[in-house]
């Protein structure tokens, strides 16, 4: 028989690189999950991300079990990773802080594509184009 769900959340970490400090540990207290357990699995599951910012989906059941399953990077982070840039633009419209190839945008496309609600890589980077819009990147077409 299956498992009851009491609850589901989702939170942004270091891959690898996480601590039960603030706002991770209070975030976990807080749904019923043990921070330290759970940060010793996540860590040991992302240390290939070393250090960067990954997504992860976590079901805690009724007996304070907990099960997790890791996202990708946000869009945003791939793109400033691609890029080796610190931010966004503040004004995307008028100051661009970097230009992205068609190679980087199809790369970043299909490592995101898992995560994204898109039938075909195409569409994917279309999402990911826009993304870089909202940043201050300009697309090469």
């Amino acid at each position: 028989m299956a498992k009851k769900v009491t609850k589901q959340f989702k939170i942004m970490a270091p891959g690898g690189k996480a601590t039960p400090a603030p706002p991770i540990g209070p975030a976990l207290g807080a749904n019923g999950v043990n921070p330290g357990q759970f940060i010793q699995q996540f860590n040991a599951k992302t240390a290939q991300y070393n250090g960067r910012v990954v997504g992860c989906l976590i079901t805690v059941y009724a007996d304070r079990t907990f099960e997790f399953e890791i996202k990708q990077s946000p869009a945003s982070v791939l793109v400033k990773d691609a890029l080796k840039i610190e931010s966004g633009s503040g004004t995307p419209n008028t100051n661009k802080v970097g230009k992205l190839t068609q190679a980087q945008l199809r790369k970043i496309a299909e490592d995101k594509m898992a995560d994204l609600n898109s039938g075909s890589v195409e569409a994917a980077m279309r999402v990911i184009a826009g993304t870089c819009r909202s940043m201050g990147v300009e697309v090469e077409s």
